[in-house]
């Protein structure tokens, strides 16, 4: 502790580096800003437990599901160094501000810090939604305890989560595939995309006609667009009018009009009837529209993908960044409400910008639509009790950061601006086509007065599957009765779309209806099935793959309650109970995994206990067709046609073809031109053997079949000669010349000045040439049967450089790094581009850009590697207690807990730091009992072995 006669000193611990940095400038001397970088400590992972425990009631799953489902934590192993820096930077503070987020997850880091750290100075709870001088001066004078209520709510999570795809994740290993994981709301995202492709599988597309025809005013110009409404007083079918089986809704008041009917109407309509149509109604009514709310989490990540086209991944990472350096409030949040400063603030922006009569008579007052833990949020705006508009953050901000920015802005300002007002009208049209036989016609438009909060922003929408991309129209002045023309009249057909294909954006969309998820998880679950291997991107589309739907129709048959979506959202609100201290954990997570005696609830472990049989055969095939299977294979899927008295044939199945693309007809076509895999090219001139082409489960590929006289060579099993085809060949075309020169590699280039050969070779990794152990990649395939000696001589006189290519200059320039004081730029390495200072590497992230990414996200790489530490380092740590065992064992004699802490805490430690750390050990020990009662109290009941 600080001496009494010095300035106090104030030890502040967030979460991220960049948060620090932008902290430390607003409370000036006398406090320390440190970063955990996240979680210090985690449940680890069975087989990382210690040897004394894997056999104990913590061996399955760090959790003792027996004595209060307490969990066993790990300090990991990344971060014990971080650890020893926190402590010693305790050591000298007289007073600790916990000032992690002020959500669930936020409240558990300052928990596992605490329990850690064991302080012996004052704590304080330091919390704050946007990171501003005043926000941070607010947050000081306003510190509060620990809400042990929402790190219940955490940790119930966690051990949920660990319990579910502990249990059920094996399942799917033993039935459909190895490394596939099972979650409580993973499986359920998976199982909502799936079911919409199923959909669309299931779907039976209708043919109907209408008119793509436009109107005038005799004597006048500007053409208007009309619909056609009705054919002889009968409404007539549009695609709102079919079902997904293709058939009409059960109704037989409307026509559907085929092309002969709809060419000979047009044709109609641009002779004889062009001069008969007359206005028979006209409607206009006063027009109003309200703005949208501000931001939450998921209206945050729905507009970033509409209108930025960014995935929910890079959106919340984007927004993170916006957050730590001060730009926007706290990004997770089910909230749109506004504070009082924040409103006072957009009314007075939009005042100065647009005009005082852009800013409605009182304020506009926003709430959620759940009321959760999540809701002492405000909505997602601009920081700060005065906003700074885009232009004003321009220089500081580019590329997504301006962009996210640019759109929180314009969507706060816009929820405090007037309505848009105008008039809508609405004609009715009558055409006379003779013999008392009519068609009748609607044209609408909007003519908006006064824009209002349209002048700043609109919000986007989503795809709809009916819309027939006729918009409203600019509608000339008419009045009833009055006579129109035809302007072009054409006949046109449709055909009824299936449902369309979830995006991120209508995905997050519908999971926030269903109540799955919450702020802090949307991004992360699609990001998990996306890893997963479940779901794959077409454009911003989300396709699932073949084996979704064998894991979806597994669970469905066999974990039906646990994919239900009534349930998954009914868990949600059980763990806001939790949050808000209404439940108690151990009560719902006995019910959740013990099950509570009822049939709703049968619970996790007699579920999996009593599967029985499964068969995995079942599982993993869908019928395409009569007599022809679709099969999830371990290397992917393939058709599977059945033979009387012979093998079935197997075709795989391209990766790129969408599920509901593989109809009847397409697995016809791949059976036809694949067959069985085999296509024969001839035979071998040399050794007489078949030459066949074949698609195999890594590609399209050569080989020879040898005759049964030659397929074994003593005990040995002789292998064909094979040869995968270039990327420029066809399985369809290739020919015999080309898959003997196949079969012929490696070649034989030369000899060096040595007499060492050179060969030419295709590999896993592309074509190179080979001389000894030294390899050199070539640039195209081609070169592996046209390049000479004199070329490869050349090549290898070369430095060989890492990789494929040359050192080339930085591909971006990012300033000078706050840490290191050395400029960072932005390189292409072995294994993509990264990130450096000379002395930090850090490789960028699946959703960083080299175009896109900014300064301020390099320097939060290189930060999160620093603290990391070097790998090497790691190892030696982790083998330096083996030696040195004998000097812990009288700390070993206490218990399990303070075995394991020892060991923990000597991990880190050097030779000369072992008595000092005895003391230290000692003294946490004893300030673990000031900690806060009501913590201590749930410490106790849920027997929680923790470990430093």
């Amino acid at each position: 502790m600080a001496s009494s006669t010095s300035q106090p000193r104030r030890l502040v611990i967030v979460e991220s580096p960049t948060k620090a940095r932008t902290i430390v400038g607003y409370l000036g001397d006398g406090y320390d800003v440190e970063a955990s970088v996240g979680h210090i400590r985690d449940l680890p992972q069975p087989s990382e437990l210690p040897a004394d425990m894997k056999k104990g009631p913590y061996g399955k799953f760090a959790v003792d599901v027996d004595n209060g489902f307490a969990p066993y934590y790990r300090v990991d192993p990344g971060k014990k160094k971080k650890v020893s820096e926190l402590k010693a930077l305790l050591k000298d503070a007289d007073e600790l501000f916990l000032a992690t987020d002020e959500d669930r997850e936020g409240e558990a880091i300052a928990w596992h810090l605490l329990e850690v750290l064991k302080p012996k100075i004052p704590v304080k709870r330091m919390v704050f939604h946007e990171i501003t001088p005043e926000a941070i001066s607010r947050a000081l004078e306003n510190t509060r305890e620990l809400d042990t209520s929402l790190v219940d709510a955490q940790e119930t999570r966690r051990i949920l989560d660990r319990l579910y795809g502990y249990e059920v994740s094996p399942v799917l290993w033993r039935k459909v595939n190895r490394g596939l994981s099972a979650g409580r709301v993973q499986s359920v995202a998976t199982r909502l995309v799936v079911e919409r492709e199923r959909e669309r599988m299931a779907f039976v597309p209708a043919d109907y006609w209408d008119l793509d025809i436009d109107l005038a005013v005799p004597g006048k110009g500007n053409a208007f667009s009309a619909r056609l409404a009705t054919y002889h007083g009968t409404k007539v079918a549009s695609g709102r009018d079919f079902d997904d089986a293709g058939k009409l809704k059960g109704r037989s008041d409307v026509v559907v009009l085929d092309e002969e009917m709809a060419t000979a109407l047009a044709n109609t309509l641009n002779t004889t009837a062009k001069d008969r149509l007359t206005v028979s109604a006209l409607e206009t009514k006063p027009y109003s529209r309200r703005p949208a709310a501000p931001f939450t989490t998921s209206t945050l990540q729905q507009e970033a993908g509409r209108k930025l086209r960014l995935s929910s991944r890079q959106a919340m990472r984007v927004a993170q960044s916006l957050y730590e350096n001060g730009y926007i409030t706290y990004m997770r949040t089910d909230s749109s409400a506004l504070s009082g400063q924040a409103v006072s603030a957009a009314r007075r922006q939009v005042s100065e910008l647009y005009g005082p009569e852009y800013v409605p008579d009182t304020p506009r007052m926003y709430s959620g639509k759940q009321k959760s833990a999540q809701e002492a949020h405000e909505a997602i705006r601009p920081a700060g009790d005065s906003f700074r508009t885009p232009a004003q953050v321009s220089g500081k901000l580019s590329g997504d950061e301006f962009r996210l920015y640019d759109l929180i802005w314009k969507r706060t300002v816009a929820s405090q601006m007037a309505d848009a007002k105008g008039k809508t009208a609405t004609m009715r049209i009558t055409a006379d086509l003779g013999e008392d036989k009519t068609a009748g016609f609607t044209a609408s438009g909007t003519v908006i007065t006064f824009r209002g909060f349209l002048a700043a922003y609109e919000e986007g929408k989503d795809v709809d599957r009916y819309d027939t991309g006729a918009g409203e129209s600019r509608l000339p002045e008419v009045s009833e009765g009055q006579q129109l023309t035809v302007d072009r009249a054409e006949a046109a057909g449709h055909t009824t779309a299936p449902p369309p294909r979830y995006t991120e954006a209508s995905l997050v969309k519908t999971m926030e209806e269903l109540g799955i998820g919450r702020p802090s998880t949307y991004a992360a679950i699609i990001s998990t099935i996306q890893d997963r291997g479940y779901v794959r991107t077409r454009g911003n589309a989300l396709v699932p793959t073949w084996v979704a739907f064998s894991v979806v129709r597994l669970l469905e048959l066999h974990f039906r309650g646990l994919i239900d979506y009534q349930f998954t959202a009914g868990m949600e609100s059980d763990l806001d109970r939790i949050a808000s201290g209404e439940e108690d954990r151990n009560d719902w997570l006995t019910a959740f995994y013990f099950g509570d005696r009822t049939e709703d609830h049968p619970g996790l472990k007699p579920t999996v206990d009593d599967l029985g049989d499964i068969d995995a055969r079942e599982i993993n095939t869908i019928e395409i067709a009569e007599g022809i299977d679709l099969r999830v294979g371990r290397y992917g899927p393939y058709l599977e046609v059945a033979q009387d008295g012979e093998d079935p044939k197997r075709v795989s199945v391209p990766e790129d073809l969408a599920p509901d693309e593989l109809t009847a007809e397409k697995a016809r076509e791949l059976i036809a031109s694949h067959g069985d895999g085999d296509r024969e090219l001839g035979t071998d001139p040399e050794t007489g053997h078949t030459i066949v082409a074949k698609s195999g489960r890594f590609g399209p590929y050569v080989t020879e079949v040898l005759p049964e006289a030659e397929e074994t060579k003593g005990r040995k099993k002789v292998k064909p000669r094979t040869g995968s085809l270039f990327k420029s060949m066809d399985l369809s075309t290739v020919d015999l010349e080309q898959a003997l020169k196949l079969l012929s590699l490696p070649r034989e280039v030369g000899t060096d000045a040595e007499g060492t050969v050179i060969t030419a070779q295709n590999g896993r990794y592309g074509p190179y040439l080979k001389k000894g152990t030294d390899s050199r990649s070539l640039t195209e395939e081609e070169q592996i049967f046209s390049i000479t000696l004199d070329e490869a001589l050349e090549i290898y006189s070369q430095p060989k450089q890492r990789g494929r290519r040359a050192a080339a200059p930085p591909l971006k320039e990012l300033g000078e790094d706050p840490e290191s004081k050395k400029p960072v730029v932005v390189k292409d390495g072995r294994f993509g581009p990264y990130v450096t200072d000379g002395d930090t590497n850090a490789t960028l992230r699946k959703d960083d850009s080299v175009e896109g990414i900014t300064p301020a996200r390099a320097f939060e790489l290189l930060a999160e590697k620093r603290a990391k530490g070097p790998a090497k380092k790691k190892t030696t740590a982790k083998k330096a207690p083996a030696k040195k065992t004998a000097a812990k064992k009288p700390a070993a004699k206490k218990s399990t807990t303070a075995k394991s802490t020892a060991s923990k805490t000597a991990g880190s430690k050097t030779t000369a730091a072992k008595k000092p750390a005895a003391k230290s050990t000692t003294a946490r020990t004893t300030a673990a009992k000031k900690t806060t009662a009501k913590k201590a109290t749930a410490t106790k009941s849920t027997g929680k072995p923790t470990t430093a």
